[in-house]
C-alpha cells in the first residue's frame, strides 16, 4: 500500500456493485455472476459458466473525495495450450464519467484448455492489487469496470476517504443478450466493448447479457431478462445456434417464439429490439458447426472455419442468412399485436464494405476498431430520436 493513507474498507455488497445479477459469497470474498443463481444450476455446461463469471459491463459505483483506490481481486487467466498468452485482462477507472486509468492485477487463479482434446486444468492462486492515485480532490462519482473477459473475484476495496453508492441519476437501464461480440470478444477493454461504447453514447445504464458462446435461445436466460427491472432490451439472435449446430429451422422459429414470450411476460410494454447477426462471411451461407483451425496455430493468430455442408440447407440446416430470413419474418409477425417490437439487419452494424475494411481477424470475431464502430451505429440506429430505443 502507499504510505501516508488512513485507508478505509469498505463492504462489497450489492449496493457498489452495477450490472450483476447475483454475487456470490465465496471464501476469498465476493464472486459477481451475470446469470442468477437458478439459471446456473439448470445447465453445467463449462462454457456458459465461464462467460456469465466474465464480469462483462460489471462495475464497481461509488461517491467519494477519496484521491486513492485500492481494489484487492482475485482473477482467472486462461492459458490455451499452443496458443499466444492472453493479455492480463484491463480495469477501467471513470471518474465522472470519463476514463482517467487503466490497470492489470497480475495473479490469480489459472485455467489450462487444450483446445485439441478439450482437457481442463485449474490452479489457484493469490489476490493481486489494482491502485489508483491521484484523483481529484473533491467530490465526484467513480466508477471502476472490471475485466470484461476475465472471472474476477473481488476481495476488498479501500479508499482514502468514504464512499457511498451512486444515487439514481434517472438514466434508462438497458438490458442486452447477444452472443461473444456482445460480451466484448477481442474489444481493447471493458469500456470499449460494443454494448458499452454505445450505452455510453446513448446515456443508458447497461445490464450486459452477451454471453460468449452461450447465446443459444436457453430459457433460463430469457427467464433472467424477465426478471431484471429493464426500460429497454435488446436481444441479438444467430451467430451461436449456427457455429455450436444447435438446432434446425423447425425448432428454431418456436424456439424464438417462446424465448420472447418469457421476455414479454415480465416486461409487456418495453421498447424490445430483435437484433439479426452481422456479417460473418464464413457462415453466411455455409451451416456449423464452426471449428477451430490448428493450422493458425503456427501464424499466432486463432482462426475458425466453417465446416457444415451448404447442401443441407433445404433440409433446415441453419446459417445466418436462413436466420435473418426467420427473424425479419418473426418480428413483423408478433409485431401486429406488439407494436414496441422491433428488428435491426444486423447488417447495418457491420456488413459487406465494413468487412472489406475491417475484416474479422479470426473469422468470427470484431477486433477494437470495429467494436468501436458496431457500438457507434448501435447507439445512433438505436437510443437517438425515432430510434427502437429512443430514450
Amino acid at each position: 500500500m502507499p504510505t501516508g493513507n488512513t485507508w478505509i474498507t469498505t463492504p462489497l455488497t450489492a449496493g457498489l456493485v452495477r450490472g450483476a445479477l447475483d454475487l456470490e459469497r465465496t471464501e476469498r470474498g465476493v464472486l459477481p455472476h451475470r446469470l442468477p443463481a437458478r439459471a446456473r444450476a439448470q445447465c453445467a455446461d463449462g462454457q456458459l459458466a465461464m462467460a456469465e463469471s466474465q464480469p462483462s459491463g460489471v462495475r464497481l459505483a461509488f461517491r467519494t473525495r477519496a484521491t486513492a483506490v485500492e481494489l484487492d481481486t482475485v482473477p482467472t487467466k486462461r492459458v490455451y495450450v499452443g496458443a499466444p498468452p492472453r493479455p492480463d485482462g484491463v480495469y477501467d477507472l471513470l471518474v465522472d464519467g470519463r476514463l482517467c486509468g487503466q490497470g492489470t492485477v497480475t495473479g490469480g487463479d489459472t485455467v489450462t484448455i487444450d483446445m485439441a482434446t478439450w482437457a481442463v486444468e485449474h490452479r489457484s492462486g493469490e489476490p493481486g492489487t489494482l491502485r489508483f492515485t491521484g484523483l481529484p480532490d473533491d467530490v465526484k462519482d467513480v466508477e471502476i469496470w472490471l475485466p470484461h473477459n476475465e472471472t474476477t473475484e473481488l476481495v476488498a476495496l479501500r479508499t482514502d476517504a468514504p464512499v457511498e453508492p451512486v444515487p439514481d441519476l434517472g438514466r434508462k437501464v438497458w438490458l442486452h443478450h447477444g452472443s461473444s461480440i456482445s460480451h466484448g470478444s477481442d474489444a481493447a477493454s471493458p469500456t470499449t466493448t460494443w454494448p458499452a461504447l454505445a450505452a455510453s453514447l446513448g446515456g443508458v445504464e447497461l445490464v450486459n447479457l452477451g454471453l460468449g458462446g452461450s447465446a443459444l435461445l436457453d430459457p433460463f436466460t430469457a427467464r433472467a431478462m424477465r426478471d431484471t427491472p429493464a426500460d429497454l432490451i435488446s436481444v441479438k439472435i444467430g451467430i451461436n445456434l449456427v457455429n455450436a449446430d444447435l438446432m434446425r429451422l423447425r425448432a428454431f422459429t418456436p424456439a424464438v417464439h417462446g424465448f420472447l414470450d418469457t421476455i414479454r411476460e415480465g416486461h409487456p410494454t418495453t421498447p424490445l429490439l430483435v437484433v439479426s447477426p452481422l456479417l460473418c462471411p464464413i457462415h453466411e451461407d455455409t451451416p456449423g458447426p464452426a471449428a477451430f483451425d490448428p493450422g493458425s496455430l503456427s501464424t499466432g493468430q486463432l482462426r475458425f472455419r466453417a465446416t457444415g455442408d451448404p447442401a443441407e440447407v433445404p433440409a433446415g440446416k441453419l446459417t445466418l442468412t436462413v436466420i435473418r430470413d426467420a427473424l425479419s419474418r418473426i418480428v413483423d409477425q408478433r409485431s401486429a399485436d406488439d407494436p414496441h417490437l422491433h428488428y435491426l439487419d444486423g447488417r447495418t452494424l457491420y456488413g459487406e464494405p465494413d468487412a472489406a475494411e475491417l475484416p474479422l481477424p479470426d473469422g468470427l470475431h470484431p477486433d477494437a476498431p470495429t467494436h468501436h464502430r458496431i457500438g457507434t451505429r448501435f447507439a445512433e440506429r438505436a437510443f437517438t430520436a425515432g430510434g427502437p430505443l429512443a430514450i
